[in-house]
């Protein structure tokens, strides 16, 4: 399955990603296991968390059945490391060409960080999986909306920064394909029952079984 089909099939199951920044590896195995219990398919863990690698690494053994990877990569050789990792999935806060290229010829799912037309349609050219609209603070809804009308059909995209349970209906209304879901979700220290409740009202947001 190539990266994808591996990115739209984990969409199908969860649409959201679980952004853990501040994870710490002692952490990562019950957090995990608390995403994993509340349906979430997409775990991303920030590379200015501590040991990132480790946190990974463990995730991805422990839950082979989970997309797991890392965000906030910047340079070509972070790709290299989180793929030694075990990861399948790279997430950036912008886009680079070099980035992009190196997860493509890993054969790894690649979010890179978008904010205007120019750049989502340089990421696609570029082979990026998916799209990371960022910060979401800056492209609401509406903007999300004109960006689907003009990219083509077949583009993913995933609003990420600031969102919340209260966000999700309105964004996906304007054809988000899925959200990154960050301290709405986990915040550095958090316990495992409490990001689990957390992400319970989040799915729920997203299937419409509570007022959103």
């Amino acid at each position: 399955m190539n990266a994808f089909a591996q990115l739209t099939a984990a969409l199908a199951a969860c649409p959201l990603v679980a952004i853990l920044r501040g994870l710490r590896p002692d952490e990562a195995l019950p957090v995990a296991q608390a995403l994993a219990d509340s349906g979430f398919t997409l775990i991303e863990v920030p590379l200015n968390s501590p040991q990132p690698l480790r946190s990974i690494e463990a995730i991805a053994a422990a839950f082979p059945d989970a997309v797991v990877g890392a965000g906030t990569v910047l340079e070509p050789r972070q790709v290299h490391d989180v793929h030694a990792a075990g990861a399948r999935l790279v997430v950036s806060p912008n886009f680079s060409p070099d980035v992009v290229r190196e997860a493509v010829r890993l054969d790894m799912i690649c979010l890179p960080g978008v904010a205007t037309a120019t750049e989502a349609f340089a990421a696609l050219a570029a082979g990026a999986t998916g799209l990371k609209l960022f910060p979401a603070e800056m492209i609401p809804p509406a903007a999300v909306k004109a960006l689907r009308a003009v990219l083509p059909a077949q583009a993913l995209l995933l609003p990420v920064g600031g969102i919340g349970a209260g966000h999700i209906a309105s964004y996906r209304a304007a054809g988000a394909d899925g959200l990154g879901i960050g301290s709405a979700l986990y915040k550095s220290g958090l316990a495992a029952s409490a990001v689990k409740r957390n992400a319970i009202e989040l799915t729920a947001a997203w299937a419409g079984t509570m007022r959103a």
